[in-house]
């Protein structure tokens, strides 16, 4: 019992300084997030539209396999429901692939400077988040010109959004601390991840696959938080809660034992960068 007692004060000694620490370096998070985003786009023509150009000739692939090559129903407009799923999908995406080289390519902060190593993986989920945002203007384009009015449950995208960088956080972390002890990690994941989104039901409603593989791809987090976007934003009613809570869930715990694993192990940076 008192071992009990010592473990869970530990873990909310833990849980204060990492909240504490995020406080006092908040200004150093935002500038360290100005400057990565000036970084991404440094000497492109099309600057932000990257973040929309990509989503946008995948959806065009897509539409025309889908459409036209082997045709599935969806409850919207195909384009739109592609569009859906791939502006969420890149998010998660692009936060991965740049978080897992997070520590290592800021080498003389990690390992000349103190501050919450958390910084640099939560910096790259604020970049991707600014280009989600922008993706998601073409998504509110698509609603109009396919007539898609919103309703109500547009009020829970708050709580989807949270869950969603919840969990992208989550595996940020442990992608980024895994990555600097061994660095076959950021090879291995781009493999993952184009395994990944098939997995998920991006492109195409996951519910399709039946049998043990389609109940296996259900336990994927992915897939309740995508579907979630499209019920509220494209069919206007509420998620499935069962799935999405149940998501919710995994997401919450996965960024609470991700953020207190890289904490305690972010001493043993410098000598690994």
């Amino acid at each position: 019992m008192r071992t009990v007692s010592v473990l869970s004060a530990r873990l909310v000694a833990d849980v204060r300084e990492m909240v504490v620490e995020q406080r006092e370096y908040r200004e150093l998070l935002v500038r360290i997030t100005a400057r990565d985003l000036l970084l991404r786009y440094k000497q492109t023509v099309m600057g932000f539209g990257w973040a929309i150009f990509m989503p946008l000739v995948n959806t065009a692939v897509f539409s025309v396999i889908f459409t036209r090559v082997a045709p599935i129903e969806t409850a919207v407009p195909y384009p739109l429901f592609a569009y859906c799923g791939l502006c969420t999908w890149n998010f998660f995406a692009s936060t991965q692939r740049f978080a897992v080289v997070s520590l290592t390519s800021n080498t003389s902060l990690v390992t000349k400077v103190y501050c919450p190593r958390e910084i640099f993986p939560f910096s790259a989920i604020l970049v991707s988040l600014v280009d989600f945002a922008v993706a998601s203007t073409v998504l509110v384009g698509l609603m109009a010109y396919y007539r898609i009015p919103v309703g109500w449950p547009l009020v829970f995208v708050p709580v989807i959004v949270a869950v969603h960088v919840a969990f992208t956080a989550g595996v940020a972390l442990f992608l980024a601390m895994a990555n600097l002890f061994y660095r076959d990690i950021k090879y291995l994941f781009e493999i993952v991840l184009a395994v990944w989104m098939f997995a998920t039901s991006v492109v195409y409603p996951i519910e399709r696959i039946g049998g043990r593989l389609g109940t296996l791809l259900l336990l994927n987090p992915m897939t309740p938080i995508i579907d979630a976007y499209r019920a509220t934003l494209l069919e206007r009613q509420l998620p499935a809660m069962g799935p999405f809570a149940a998501a919710a869930a995994v997401s919450v715990a996965l960024l609470a034992i991700a953020w207190l694993l890289f904490h305690r192990a972010e001493f043993q940076f410098a000598e690994n960068v």
